[in-house]
């Protein structure tokens, strides 16, 4: 654990330069194939369903997704999830448990998006879905947050048998500045909110929130991708090693003991 801060960490995830899911996407699988729309509405280019093969093994990717520059960022809103989004992703989680897949999650964004169109088309309730169609699932699940894992639209993509940060990820309720705002009705003191509101990996881990904490190395990239394959291969094997029942009833369990100490 280095000396960093949580405001330090904030920073750090936030940072346009880090990786995204796509990035990750391209080099943990193999023949990626991408799935687009809800069958409602519209699809979501801030997020990014499909199927994939892990070291041969079929499995779905759904992962929020932001952008690489200001162009690409303004075509998926900044990797905030509209409802088609999470409606996508229930579509595309349903088909794996159909043809039974693991699913691998990531887990990237501010938070839904607030519009008032999203609103309209029933942005709570796309979210209200994804929790709990995720937690009946009859296939593994491991959720992997990879820089800002923010709000309910981050929780969305979060129910699973496994959870994975990466060190210098960061998940909350909500942003500091809107921790700051809302207790303090003071939004510089962002950097004091996020120090009060253990939202770093390692905060995480700590309460039992977190399975594992992916270490990070600016100098080599490669150490986080080999980390996170080796995880999801041991813990697969794990997982796809129990009987559905057993899976679902230990999910439920594992959700059961968050906040008790």
């Amino acid at each position: 654990m280095s000396s960093l801060s949580a405001w330090d960490r904030v920073n750090i995830a936030r940072d346009h330069n880090r990786l995204k899911s796509q990035d990750y996407i391209s080099v943990l699988f193999d023949e990626f194939y991408e799935m687009h729309g809800d069958r409602y509405f519209k699809d979501d280019s801030s997020m990014i369903t499909g199927i994939a093969s892990f070291h041969g093994l079929p499995v779905t990717i759904i992962a929020q997704s932001k952008g690489k520059d200001t162009s690409e960022n303004l075509k998926k809103n900044f990797g905030m999830n509209n409802p088609e989004g999470y409606r996508k992703a229930i579509r595309i989680a349903k088909q794996a448990e159909k043809f039974n897949r693991p699913i691998i999650t990531f887990v990237d964004t501010s938070g839904a998006y607030p519009g008032k169109g999203a609103e309209e088309r029933g942005q709570a309730e796309a979210i209200a879905k994804c929790l709990f169609t995720f937690s009946s699932l009859k296939v593994p699940i491991i959720c992997i947050v990879i820089s800002e894992g923010g709000s309910g639209g981050a929780l969305a993509l979060s129910v699973g048998d496994r959870i994975v940060m990466l060190e210098n990820a960061i998940y909350s309720i909500l942003s500091p500045e809107g921790f700051a705002s809302i207790l303090w009705k003071d939004v510089n003191k962002a950097k004091e909110a996020a120090e009060a509101m253990k939202l770093t990996s390692y905060d995480l881990y700590k309460k039992n929130i977190v399975d594992f904490i992916v270490e990070e190395s600016s100098s080599d990239v490669n150490h986080v991708f080999t980390q996170i394959d080796n995880y999801i291969s041991k813990e697969l094997s794990k997982l796809l090693s129990k009987n559905k029942k057993k899976l679902v009833n230990e999910r439920y369990e594992k959700y059961r003991k968050i906040g008790i100490m």
